[in-house]
């Protein structure tokens, strides 16, 4: 049995008092793609956001390589490997392409891996190395998105967590958004993905979870879930 990398056990968040996630629980093999669906307000983001270590655990645990993480500092848990890719992007728009990526890389000391991650990032998406010296203000937004998902890969995450990639793409960037988390999981990195479109992330996920209301009411593989009673309730409204 493989262990897992990542152990989300029965986690309770409030926010004001009033309850946001109620005894959730997640797992993440390593390697794998699990995605985390669910209609706004479900509390998709929190639990990536509790996972991080900036949203308070109220109750449950977070494991990751079978050490609790829980209670550690946000700057601790990326020093260990997980890295969250917030919906929001946050790039420094009048930095370089090359200048927001290395930003990434504070927690490496070795300028050769850094070169070498760098390298990797414009195999992975060559349009940023097209771009590599323009500003971050010129991009696309799927261009910025590869920005974003580039700098989280700078830093050799053991775990990437992808916040809604495409929320407010075109239709032709989300897939391209899409692909760009397809080739991700080609090349081995373990990722855990809240994504709006739940079609999509589920066809491409390895192992799924439904989020309705703050707890989990489905689970399986991405085939499964999409085949299930539970998805044509909760998103086909059959």
């Amino acid at each position: 049995m493989t262990e897992l990398i990542l152990e989300v056990e029965n986690i309770k968040v409030r926010y004001s008092g009033l309850p946001v996630l109620q005894g959730v629980s997640v797992s993440v093999k390593p390697g794998e793609t699990v995605c985390v669906v669910g209609a706004n307000g479900s509390g998709k983001s929190t639990l990536l956001r509790a996972i991080m270590g900036s949203q308070r655990v109220f109750e449950g645990t977070i494991k990751f390589k079978g050490n609790e993480i829980q209670k550690l500092r946000t700057e601790e848990i990326v020093r260990m490997g997980i890295i969250y890719v917030p919906e929001e992007k946050m790039l420094f728009k009048p930095l370089s392409v090359e200048e927001n990526l290395r930003l990434g890389a504070y927690v490496l000391n070795s300028k050769e891996k850094i070169q070498e991650n760098l390298d990797m990032i414009f195999r992975l998406f060559p349009r940023l190395k097209e771009r590599r010296n323009q500003a971050a203000s010129t991009l696309s937004g799927g261009e910025q998105q590869m920005v974003a998902i580039g700098r989280g890969l700078m830093s050799n995450p053991a775990v990437l967590m992808l916040d809604e990639p495409s929320l407010g793409l075109a239709p032709i960037l989300v897939d391209e958004v899409l692909d760009t988390v397809r080739r991700l999981k080609e090349e081995g990195i373990t990722i855990l993905l809240v994504e709006q479109n739940v079609r999509e992330a589920l066809d491409l996920a390895d192992r799924g979870y439904i989020l309705q209301t703050g707890r989990i009411t489905g689970e399986g593989t991405g085939q499964e879930l999409l085949a299930s009673d539970i998805f044509r309730s909760a998103f086909l409204g059959i």
